[in-house]
C-alpha cells in the first residue's frame, strides 16, 4: 500500500485526522470532489475579504483543549456573534434578551420582561409540546414567537412549524439580561486571514489531490490504502441501498459593493415570510474590516435533491430511522471508518466537529 489512510473529504473533520494521523507518522492522501481544501468553512478573498462561501462561520467552544488546538493554526480575533433581526423593517437584537425586550414593548427591568412573557405563555401554553410552534410559544410566548421565529424557520426547513420537531427550537437562548452574545461559550472568534489558512496549516505536507471524486476512481484509490477515512454521505457510500438520507440546501447571492459599509453588523436576519432570504450577511464586519468596498451575501433556503449541497439533515423518525441503517453496517467495516457532519448525518458545530475527529484519533492511535 502507498498510502496508511485516505481520507475522503478536505473538511475539517478530515483535515484534522490527517494532520493528527501524519504527525504520527502515517502516510496520508487527502482528496475533494470541490476545487478547494476547508470543506463549507473554505473563505475565499474578495477585495481583500474574506468572504464565508457557503455560509457564516463562528467558531466558539467552551472546551479550552479544543481553542488551544485551533490557536496552533491561526490566531483568532475576538469577533462576538451579535446578530440583528429584521422583521417589517424594525431591528431586534438577537439572541433574545433584554435589549430585545426593551425593543419589542419598552420594558426595562428583567422582572417586568419576565412577566410579560409568562402572561403570553400561559394564554397558548401546551403541556408535553408536540411541535417546534408549540415549544417555542412555551418558550418566549406567541408574540415573539410571531415576530422573530415563524417566518424564519419556515422558510429555512420548507415547512409550517407545526411539522417540525420541538427539538430544533430547544437550544434557541433566552436571557434577562442586556447581551447581545449569542453564545455563552468563553472562546470565540474568527481566525485572521480566513479558515482557509488555518486548514492550509493543517494539512501542510500532506499530499492533496483536488477535483477529485471517490466514487469516480473507488477502486484504484482503495487499492492504493490501508485504511479510508469517509467523511461524505453516508447513504452515497452505500449506494443508497436503505434509502436517500433528506437534507435542506442552500443558495448564495454575492453582491460586490463600492461602499465600504452596507449594514453595520456581520449578520441580519430577515424574519418575516414575505422576505424570500432568510439573512444578509456583510463579511468584512467578520475581522472588522475597513476596505473601502464591501461584499454582502443573500443566503436563501433551497429545497434539496441529489446533486445539491447537503446543508441541514432532516433529523425526523424516518430519515434517523434510514441512518441507523446505514450506521449499523459502517460499524462492521474493518477497512473504512466515517466521521464528518455528512457521515454521522449529523448537524456539527465546529467544535464539535473538532472534538469527534480527535475522539477519533484517540480510537485510531491512543492517547493524545
Amino acid at each position: 500500500m502507498k498510502y496508511d489512510y485516505l481520507v475522503v473529504g478536505a473538511g475539517i473533520f478530515g483535515s484534522v485526522f490527517a494532520h493528527e494521523a501524519t504527525k504520527r507518522g502515517k502516510k496520508v492522501l487527502v482528496i475533494d470532489k470541490r476545487n478547494h481544501i476547508a470543506g463549507n468553512v473554505f473563505t475565499e478573498t474578495i477585495e481583500e475579504i474574506n468572504v464565508h462561501a457557503y455560509g457564516p462561520h463562528i467558531f466558539h467552544t467552551s472546551n479550552k483543549k479544543v481553542w488551544d488546538y485551533v490557536n496552533q493554526f491561526s490566531e483568532f480575533n475576538h469577533f462576538v456573534n451579535s446578530p440583528l433581526a429584521n422583521y417589517q423593517g424594525h431591528l431586534f437584537n438577537l439572541p433574545f434578551n433584554m435589549n430585545t425586550f426593551y425593543q419589542l414593548w419598552g420594558i426595562i427591568t428583567p422582572e417586568e420582561a419576565m412577566k410579560k412573557i409568562k402572561d403570553q405563555q400561559l394564554l397558548s401554553f401546551k403541556e408535553n409540546p408536540k411541535n417546534l410552534e408549540e415549544q417555542a410559544i412555551n418558550m418566549v410566548g406567541p408574540e415573539i414567537y410571531e415576530k422573530l421565529i415563524k417566518g424564519y424557520t419556515e422558510k429555512q426547513w420548507g415547512r409550517p412549524c407545526k411539522d417540525l420537531p420541538s427539538f430544533i427550537i430547544k437550544r434557541l437562548p433566552v436571557r434577562f439580561t442586556y447581551d447581545n452574545n449569542y453564545f455563552n461559550d468563553p472562546y470565540q472568534g474568527i481566525p485572521k486571514g480566513g479558515y482557509t489558512k488555518l486548514v492550509e496549516k493543517m494539512l501542510s505536507g500532506i499530499e492533496i489531490r483536488l477535483n477529485t471524486d471517490y466514487f469516480k476512481h473507488r477502486d484504484e484509490l482503495d487499492q492504493l490504502t490501508t485504511k479510508v477515512l469517509y467523511t461524505g454521505p453516508i447513504d452515497q457510500f452505500y449506494k443508497y441501498e436503505y434509502g436517500v438520507l433528506e437534507y435542506r440546501s442552500l443558495r448564495f447571492e454575492n453582491q460586490l459593493l463600492d461602499i465600504e459599509n452596507y449594514q453595520g453588523n456581520a449578520v441580519i436576519n430577515y424574519t418575516e415570510k414575505s422576505v424570500p432570504y432568510t439573512r444578509v450577511i456583510e463579511h468584512k464586519h467578520f475581522e472588522f474590516g475597513k476596505q473601502s468596498k464591501t461584499v454582502i451575501t443573500q443566503e436563501y433556503p433551497d429545497k434539496w435533491s441529489l446533486g445539491k449541497e447537503a446543508y441541514y439533515p432532516i433529523n425526523d423518525v424516518e430519515n434517523d430511522g434510514i441512518y441507523l441503517k446505514y450506521k449499523e453496517r459502517a460499524l462492521r467495516e474493518q477497512k473504512y471508518i466515517f466521521g464528518g457532519r455528512l457521515a454521522e448525518y449529523k448537524y456539527y458545530d465546529m467544535h464539535l466537529v473538532i472534538e469527534s475527529a480527535l475522539s477519533l484519533v484517540e480510537k485510531e492511535f491512543g492517547s493524545l
